[in-house]
This record gives structure tokens, C-alpha cells and sequence, in this order.
């Protein structure tokens, strides 16, 4: 028997510049999971109206995150989960890849299979299911092994958003943070989908809601605002919006607020920009004060050990 480990995230941009903005935004939002629209309706809107225009801004996004020591966040730090990992199993392959970006996921899996790999854990690194994500991650991993002569045994990690120490690490962060200032709300907030897809059954709203329960559980001394960002194109998305949310609070009293977003377990566009430049101008032009962002999980080493036992398995079936 011979173990491997691949863990998947969304991807990046090869650099913050249009140039690798357009082919990364073209294969993203040509997913049919992410945009779930006719391709007949869909493609001539991506390609007539979105993508001429959507990279250049995209790009301003990426450069404000961009670090000139070691690029995209979320590049780097699954590049650091999957080293630190490696460091805790050394007899097990330890390998990353992303849906949108290169590694990506055909390509490492055909790494694994050079390697005779016969026992293969999976893990989507998204605490929530969705199908905009995971479901996108299993509809490349059954394409690659589709007519495969050989196919490993193999273990995949869907969601981990119901892991105790998953919830009591975030709950950790969240009190580090909260002790050292006056804060007068936390906003978990949460990477949002089209209602559409939770009415065709995705689990996803579910899940958010129960790990906030969770967490609140967790923090009774903390008041929580539940919400979701990112909202794209005019279908109904759920609801309350982060962004609507923090414009209002401060006129409600709420002047000192805290912000974690559990969806991500890397800091990425979402986290850094959106959350961290966007939605903190918005607060303070609202007439709020201070206005901080907790750091996703990232490189934790307790993280690294969640992953470790998640994929901790003697038989894969």
C-alpha cells in the first residue's frame, strides 16, 4: 500500500495582471458549476461583456493583495499546508492542486498515478459543501479516473465544516482577536451562492448556518451577525449581504466590529481585499471606528494537524 494526500483549492491568477487575469476568469466562470446558465445564453455574455472588461478590474483587486515576497495568499499558503503536512507523514505523498489554476487537479492526479499510488485522500479544503466548489472538485476527479485502467482506493474529504476542533480552533482565533479591543459585534461572514442552487438542494446555506450556530455555541458571550459576500450578476443571492450589513451597523450603534470568514481556510481576494479593503472603507465611511478581519486559518500548525487526522484512514473504502 502506498498513500497519497492531495489537497484542492480554487486557485489564482498566475500574476495580479490581465494578461493571466482573462484565461484564469474565462476558465473559472466557464465552469457550468459556478454559473449555472445555458451555454448558448451564457458564453457570448462571458465573452462580449465580461471578459474584455471584468480582467482590468480583477487585476487593480489582486495587485492591493499581491506580496511582493511571495505572490498570491492563496497560492502560498496551500503551497505551506501541503509542506507542513508532508512534514508530519513523510511516508505519505503530499500533493496540492487547484480547479481554475495551475497545478491543477488532472495534472497532479497523473503525478500520483506515475507514483502507483494506491490509496488516495481527497480533500476539497472547504469547511461548507457546495457544488459551485466541491462538487466542481469531484466532477474533475471522476473525469480524470473516467476509463482509467487503474483507480486507487480513494477517501474524499467533502466537508469538515461539523470537525469539533475545526470549530473550537476558530473559535479560538475569534477570542485571540476579540480580547484585545473593544469590539461590539462579530460578522462571520460567509462566501455567498445564488438561491437557485440551494432550491435545487445544495447543502450549502445549511451547513453555514449550523457552523455559526456552532461557533455561537462556542462564543455565548459574543453577539454574531450571520452573512454573505461576494455577490455576482443580477440572480438573487443569499441573504443578509456582508457589505449591506456593515454599511448599516455603524448607525445603529455598532461602532467597533470584528469580522472571520469560516468559508475560507486560506486568505485569498475574498478575505483580503473584499473583506479587508472593500467592507472596512464601507465602516469607516458609515461613521465606524475599528474594523478588523481575523486571519484565516492559513499555516496554523493546529490546522495542519485537522488535516492530518482527517485524512488519518487504514482503509480508503
Amino acid at each position: 500500500m502506498k498513500k497519497g494526500i492531495l489537497l484542492i483549492n480554487l486557485g489564482t491568477p498566475k500574476s495580479p495582471n490581465v494578461k493571466h487575469l482573462r484565461p484564469y476568469l474565462r476558465r473559472f466562470l466557464g465552469d457550468k458549476r459556478v454559473i449555472d446558465t445555458p451555454d448558448m445564453i451564457w458564453k457570448p455574455i462571458l465573452e462580449l461583456m465580461i471578459l474584455p472588461r471584468r480582467p482590468k478590474f480583477s487585476a487593480q483587486m489582486y495587485q492591493k493583495i499581491w506580496s511582493k515576497e511571495y505572490g498570491s495568499p492563496l497560492a502560498y499558503y496551500t503551497k505551506r499546508q501541503c509542506e507542513l503536512l508532508q512534514a508530519l507523514v513523510p511516508d505519505t505523498v503530499v500533493k496540492y492542486a487547484f480547479s481554475y489554476s495551475e497545478p491543477d487537479i488532472a495534472q497532479v492526479l497523473a503525478e500520483f498515478e506515475i507514483e502507483k499510488i494506491t490509496d488516495l485522500c481527497i480533500v476539497a479544503l472547504y469547511p461548507q459543501y457546495s457544488t459551485t466548489t466541491v462538487g466542481s472538485v469531484s466532477d474533475d476527479v471522476m473525469h480524470f479516473y473516467h476509463k482509467r485502467t487503474y483507480i486507487p482506493n480513494i477517501k474524499f474529504i467533502t466537508s469538515f465544516y461539523e470537525n469539533e476542533t475545526y470549530l473550537k480552533l476558530v473559535a479560538t482565533k475569534i477570542k485571540t482577536q476579540w480580547v484585545k479591543k473593544p469590539y461590539d459585534k462579530l460578522i462571520i461572514s460567509y462566501h455567498g451562492i445564488p438561491v437557485s442552487y440551494v432550491k435545487k438542494g445544495d447543502p450549502y446555506q445549511r451547513q453555514c448556518e449550523e457552523t455559526t450556530a456552532k461557533l455561537q455555541a462556542l462564543l455565548p458571550n459574543i453577539e454574531i451577525l450571520h452573512t454573505y459576500q461576494s455577490k455576482f450578476g443580477p440572480a438573487k443571492w443569499l441573504e443578509p449581504a456582508t457589505d449591506a450589513t456593515v454599511d448599516r451597523l455603524p448607525s445603529q450603534g455598532c461602532k467597533n466590529l470584528l469580522v472571520i470568514s469560516p468559508s475560507f481556510i486560506s486568505d485569498c481576494l475574498e478575505t483580503k481585499y473584499e473583506l479587508g479593503i472593500e467592507n472596512r472603507e464601507i465602516f469607516k465611511r458609515a461613521g465606524g471606528k475599528i474594523f478588523d478581519v481575523v486571519p484565516c486559518l492559513n499555516d496554523d500548525p493546529e490546522f495542519i494537524e485537522i488535516l492530518h487526522d482527517l485524512c488519518e484512514v487504514t482503509n480508503y473504502r
